[in-house]
């Protein structure tokens, strides 16, 4: 039902889905560029369309708030205290190695402000961890939401950096002045 909700919605938005969602029990989901809260929304709506069951991070002060902390749970959310180091690298790459099917959605640049450099934390869960990186862009210009091929981390992480970017430059956030350098 919720398949079909969101179909509609997209429909009547004019959103579309590009790419197909990796037939693979474990991987990090990449998505950018993150520069409003409607990527949140239009996120909800592509992981239900294309059958995606993932869990996210998002900032612990979410959860702190009675129903919008049930409300993120219910719908796949860890919460992340961003005031403490707490190792979230090993805290995840544990959390693949006591699911078999175990997917993760992450946003690279870790807030919808424009930062300089992106955070690597992704990449180094997926690297340790020993799973694809899956690269999904929420292009608003176009209004498309694309699936890219399973990209697997070298080890060399300056060159996949780039790699990785280099395939988000093309696409227009919410807000593109906000977008991937």
């Amino acid at each position: 039902m919720k398949k079909l909700f969101f179909r509609f919605c997209f429909r009547l938005t004019g959103w579309k889905m590009k790419g197909q969602r990796p037939d693979l029990k474990q991987y990090v989901v990449i998505v950018a560029p993150h520069t409003s809260n409607w990527d949140f929304f239009v996120g909800v709506a592509a992981r239900s369309i294309s059958g995606l069951k993932s869990h996210f991070l998002a900032k612990k002060s979410l959860f702190d708030l009675p129903v919008v902390g049930w409300f993120m749970r219910a719908v796949g959310g860890f919460p992340v205290d961003r005031s403490r180091n707490t190792n979230m690298v090993d805290q995840v790459v544990e959390l693949f190695q006591q699911h078999e099917d175990f997917i993760i959605t992450i946003t690279p640049e870790g807030t919808r402000s424009y930062v300089p450099e992106w955070k690597t934390g992704f990449y180094r869960i997926a690297h340790k961890a020993g799973v694809p990186i899956v690269m999904v862009g929420f292009d608003f210009e176009h209004k498309v939401v694309e699936y890219r091929e399973p990209f697997y981390p070298t080890g060399d992480m300056e060159a996949d950096m780039e790699f990785i970017k280099s395939y988000y430059r093309s696409i227009k956030g919410k807000h593109p002045e906000k977008g991937v350098i």
